[in-house]
């Protein structure tokens, strides 16, 4: 706050640049209290599919129930759900039940997270439980992203 009040000082002086540069600076302390850096970090390892990269990055949060606020342990869990689903099912649905249950922002993740807890379920032949989680994810999925993969996924559940 205090970074900020300088920063309008500056601007009323005249050094513009200076201004700009405090305000920027000033944001920073509020970036990271409501996204952790680790997990920014993370997810952009994830963005170019580096799963080992991901892992890196979320081991270095140690202990995430003090380390995190209620929504950045739902991105934690959901993170740790994608790069363990690669190798083990049930350890994944784990970590997506806990992201649902200290919550996501976005709905497009919401709706990623029940999708693969449907995977899952069919997987371990729980069709009514899949059949739940795909209705949701339809349901949270407004801009038809995951459209193709929720049809795909209702065709194999016709299989089951």
């Amino acid at each position: 706050m205090l970074i900020f009040a300088f920063a309008i000082y500056q601007f009323s002086l005249g050094n513009i640049g200076n201004g700009i540069f405090l305000i920027l600076l000033s944001l920073f302390p509020v970036l990271f209290y409501f996204k952790n850096e680790f997990l920014i970090l993370a997810f952009l390892r994830l963005r170019k599919q580096d799963i080992a990269g991901t892992k890196k990055w979320l081991d270095y949060i140690k202990n995430p129930e003090t380390a995190l606020i209620k929504k950045q342990r739902g991105y934690y869990n959901y993170l740790y759900g994608i790069i363990t689903s690669q190798v083990n099912l049930t350890q994944a649905e784990k970590y997506f039940r806990t992201a649902l249950k200290y919550g996501l922002n976005m709905k497009y993740d919401e709706a990623m997270a029940r999708l693969s807890l449907a995977g899952i379920s069919m997987q371990k032949r729980r069709k009514r439980e899949a059949q739940e989680f795909l209705t949701q994810a339809k349901k949270l999925d407004k801009q038809n992203l995951l459209k193709d993969q929720i049809r795909m996924m209702q065709e194999q559940m016709k299989k089951i």
